[in-house]
């Protein structure tokens, strides 16, 4: 494995002769490995020519690195273009791609394909998590506003007056003036979601243990504690990964802290959350939620929570969609561009961070 703190070493094999400030003289070679539905999603047919304006693309599609046509393709493969759907870059596929020196994914985590083998290559891996976050971290302000808004609620129980208008409301607890927004870690996306909401007149409160007091400042937060954020939150928004340490991070414990009537928005992993306590809780009255992710993913057709009015559940929407996925084709068409022209990845994925991938 190379050192977290040097450059990663390229892969052995012949290198495409280059000089001095030019691109190589010959396009490298490179393929798309992923999930047919996405490759036509996110890679259409003009975005597959600007890719060839940097590389070779090989013509097949590969879904599956066992095949024949997979393994003749991955012989003189130097770059994979990847996305949802890819196969895992294990010890046996590597073998059949002995040229291999990077992958480019066209969407966030690489967690499911990149592995182990992968670094101790020196691969060099690129992801498009900054360009998915963007409509994540929308998503989370409109969210955010909504829920302080109590928007959801309010129309249920303006659908069941039939038509006795109420304009105005006293409840302090509504409305989005000076309220207090607590971010569960500064990822990509939280701290997009804290930049959002500088144009609102709130609160917002941080916690990850890997900010300091100052940098959450610099970001325009307040760092504090997991406890103390639950505690003085009226809504909080949870972007944190799924890791060993994080799964069931939101405990029933915290949960009991957020005072009464306060949201939990969640579009990081159902499993970071106790969603039995929270079940709880919402089932009860006491807390709202919007769920954009679920522990399983898509939650049994009986479970509670599709019947209960104090939950939005979302199917994982908040992720790029529509021509949002162009702005993943965007992402990886210029990071393929930099690779082929010598310049390196904009958005590595460093060797170092793979432990606390998404």
């Amino acid at each position: 494995m190379p050192d977290p703190g040097t450059a990663p070493t390229r892969a052995t094999g012949p290198e495409p002769a280059t000089t001095a400030g030019h691109a190589p003289a010959t396009r490298p070679a490179a393929a798309l490995a992923m999930g047919r539905e996405a490759a036509d999603a996110v890679l259409k047919p003009a975005v597959r020519r600007r890719l060839g304006e940097a590389v070779d693309l090989a013509p097949a599609l590969l879904t599956d690195f066992t095949t024949a046509t997979a393994r003749e393709t991955l012989a003189t493969t130097e770059l994979l273009v990847t996305g949802w759907g890819c196969p895992p870059l294990d010890a046996t596929a590597l073998a059949h791609a002995p040229r291999l020196r990077a992958v480019a994914h066209t969407a966030g985590s690489v967690k499911g394909h990149v592995t182990q083998e992968c670094w101790a290559r020196g691969i060099e891996v690129s992801s498009a998590a900054a360009a998915n976050a963007a409509p994540v971290a929308e998503y989370t302000l409109a969210m955010i506003l909504l829920a302080n808004k109590r928007v959801l609620h309010t129309a249920r129980a303006y659908a069941a007056r039939r038509g006795r208008q109420e304009r105005l409301s006293a409840d302090p607890t509504l409305g989005n003036y000076r309220r207090t927004v607590g971010i569960v870690s500064a990822s990509l996306v939280g701290r997009r979601v804290i930049e959002l909401l500088r144009a609102h007149e709130l609160r917002v409160l941080l916690h990850d243990p890997y900010v300091t007091e100052a940098e959450a400042a610099a970001l325009g937060a307040t760092k504090t504690g997991l406890p103390g954020l639950f505690a003085a939150s009226d809504t909080v928004s949870v972007h944190a990964p799924l890791l060993p340490a994080t799964r069931g991070l939101v405990s029933r414990e915290l949960l009991a802290l957020l005072r009464d009537g306060g949201t939990l928005v969640n579009t990081a992993r159902g499993a970071v959350i106790d969603q039995e306590a929270l079940t709880d809780e919402v089932l009860a009255g006491r807390l709202h939620a919007v769920l954009d992710v679920t522990e399983p993913e898509v939650l049994p057709a009986g479970h509670p929570l599709w019947g209960c009015e104090n939950v939005l559940l979302t199917p994982h929407l908040a992720g790029s969609q529509g021509n949002e996925l162009d702005r993943l084709a965007e992402s990886a068409v210029q990071e393929v561009h930099r690779w082929a022209a010598g310049e390196g990845f904009a958005h590595a994925v460093p060797p170092e961070r793979r432990e606390l991938l998404a």
